[in-house]
């Protein structure tokens, strides 16, 4: 294993700008002690070393992913970089040189430090789409749909398929308030992600009346003799409830 390098990574952010910080780290030979965000400000006494996105070094780097391992180790890898993994970055380019030591295999070392952190990453971000799914609530306003979500992954990319073909003919807007990205879908198909702040409009009095009679029928249905909060809680975390229309105020 590559001894840590005394320098640090910068880039902007996308995976493409990743899989470059992983080219650069083989051709110069480093390994280096962190890889941050261009915005990032953090207090080091290494020097930084800007990596800028390079489409052809990328694209080097997600061809021999799935060639040297496996196709499930570049989906492994793909989600492990939408997680909010503490210094995801370096602990996936860690994976990924283990990766190419040991092939195909790598995705089987669930005892390996560095693949059992990776695993408890992807699962996390598998079961925060998951419970998004059923937990996100649209609100009518106008000529679209939309919804607020506030997750600590980046989800999104993972839970837009699921509406696309739900909602076909649909114009709605999925926005993750948390990382401030949007996924708009328009009724003739295309799609678009919006990067920035995104406030939907006040609810009409139509789509309130909707909401009182989403709560109404909620709150009819529950059995007041084997309420169970604690129950409750754990089948439906309390950290989706200020995005769910049973629970609004």
């Amino acid at each position: 294993m590559l001894e840590w390098s005394n320098i640090v990574y910068q880039y902007d952010g996308s995976y493409d700008g990743f899989l470059c910080c992983v080219f650069e780290s083989f051709l110069a030979k480093e390994n280096p002690a962190d890889i941050i965000l261009h915005d990032e400000q953090q207090e080091t006494l290494f020097p930084v070393k800007y990596i800028e996105t390079d489409d052809v070094r990328a694209g080097r780097v997600k061809r021999s992913i799935p060639l040297k391992m496996s196709q499930e180790a570049e989906d492994i890898v793909k989600r492990a970089f939408l997680s909010c993994m503490e210094h995801k970055e370096t602990k996936i380019l860690a994976f990924l040189r283990l990766g190419y030591q040991v092939g195909a295999k790598v995705t089987k070392l669930s005892t390996h430090d560095v693949v059992h952190t990776i695993d408890k990453a992807v699962k996390f971000v598998g079961n925060e789409a998951h419970l998004s799914l059923e937990f996100l609530r649209f609100s009518e306003f106008g000529e679209f749909l939309g919804a607020e979500i506030t997750p600590k992954n980046n989800i999104l990319p993972l839970i837009t398929y699921h509406f696309c073909d739900r909602f076909p003919d649909e114009n709605f807007v999925i926005y993750d308030k948390n990382h401030q990205i949007a996924f708009l879908h328009k009724g003739d198909g295309t799609t678009e992600y919006l990067y920035g702040n995104v406030t939907f409009p006040d609810p009409d009095e139509e789509e309130e009346s909707y909401r009182r009679l989403w709560k109404h029928f909620y709150e009819t249905i529950a059995i007041e003799g084997r309420r169970n909060e604690r129950c409750r809680m754990n089948h439906m975390p309390k950290r989706y409830w200020p995005n769910m229309t049973e629970f609004k105020a």
